[in-house]
């Protein structure tokens, strides 16, 4: 058992303990606005600060035209809590909180889960602005999982089948999932709605890498085309498909179809984008926890017509 996959552990025995919350209904509703746009705030580490250069052109090209990024926070290898901790004069995310300046603030928790912060950013976002969501991003994994040092060559993560990365992720993911639903448990009574959703990132990209191992990604041959470095930032296709996931969460909506928001010099070509569009939308459409599931209504039964006997 790897070092991730046991703090996991830990922390999942923890939330289990007090969350006993039911999971995010499907199709729950939204406070801002699925059809115009909406000031989102990006809050997190290099898993995911990227999100605040690339969502705005996606929005732009989806014609959501009140989407703003209102701000962006950024602390290397981060906790919620580091961005909690940090000085008034320096905590963007607070200041815009307390001016009510925010409908969706996205915080990407690192392996320390749950994460006492992101209950007291909920908390401070509500009290100053009682329509705003939140939305968590699962991330993928670092070394593939393996804390102490399961990578030491980039050949090494491309010998890594999906069932070897499956377990620290779907751990992973879990944590994030109890904590979300005990803060909506907490809030549901007095907002009657999910207030916390979670952008299954990591999901997202484990079909990817299945995609890459069966040579259906166009342009990238290996596993390790999608990293930078054995810790696991992302290359351009990986940084694309995450983006697209948290717009997908965000907005309810597939970003299949839109025109690619960036080439990358090339590095990630119209066929790609077409891909990681499908592996998002596929990915967040059948996640509950993101609250964009919709749940098919069962056709009613056609009445038979009674039967008429001759001679009636």
């Amino acid at each position: 058992m790897s070092a991730f996959i046991r703090r996991i552990s830990i922390a999942l025995l923890a939330a289990a303990i007090c969350a006993g919350a039911a999971p995010l209904r499907a199709e729950v509703p939204l406070a801002h606005s699925l059809e115009q746009g909406c000031r989102v705030f990006i809050c997190g580490h290099s898993f995911h600060i990227f999100n605040a250069q690339f969502l705005g052109p996606i929005a732009q090209l989806a014609k959501l035209p009140n989407h703003v990024t209102v701000g962006k926070q950024m602390i290397g290898g981060s906790s919620v809590t580091q961005h909690w901790n940090l000085p008034d004069e320096k905590n963007h995310v607070k200041r815009a909180l307390k001016k009510g300046e925010v409908d969706v603030l996205t915080l990407a928790p690192n392996w320390i889960v749950p994460d006492p912060a992101i209950e007291k950013f909920v908390d401070l976002g509500l009290k100053h602005n009682p329509k705003m969501s939140f939305v968590v991003q699962m991330s993928w994994t670092v070394f593939d999982g393996n804390l102490r040092g399961g990578l030491k060559t980039p050949e090494d993560r491309n010998k890594k089948t999906i069932a070897d990365l499956r377990p620290a992720q779907e751990l992973f993911a879990l944590a994030i999932e109890l904590q979300v639903a005990q803060i909506n448990a907490k809030y549901e009574k007095a907002f009657g709605r999910p207030v916390v959703f979670v952008s299954p990132v990591g999901h997202a990209v484990l079909k990817l890498r299945q995609l890459v191992i069966d040579g259906r990604a166009p342009g990238v041959k290996k596993q390790s085309d999608l990293y930078r470095d054995l810790l696991g930032h992302g290359q351009p296709a990986l940084l694309a498909l995450c983006t697209y996931v948290n717009y997908a969460t965000i907005y309810r909506r597939s970003p299949e179809g839109l025109a690619p928001f960036d080439t990358f010099g090339g590095a990630v070509s119209p066929q790609l984008h077409n891909l990681l569009q499908q592996v998002a939308w596929e990915t967040v459409s059948k996640y509950e926890p993101s609250g964009a599931v919709v749940k098919k209504t069962a056709a009613k039964p056609t009445p038979v017509p009674a039967k008429v006997g001759v001679g009636e």
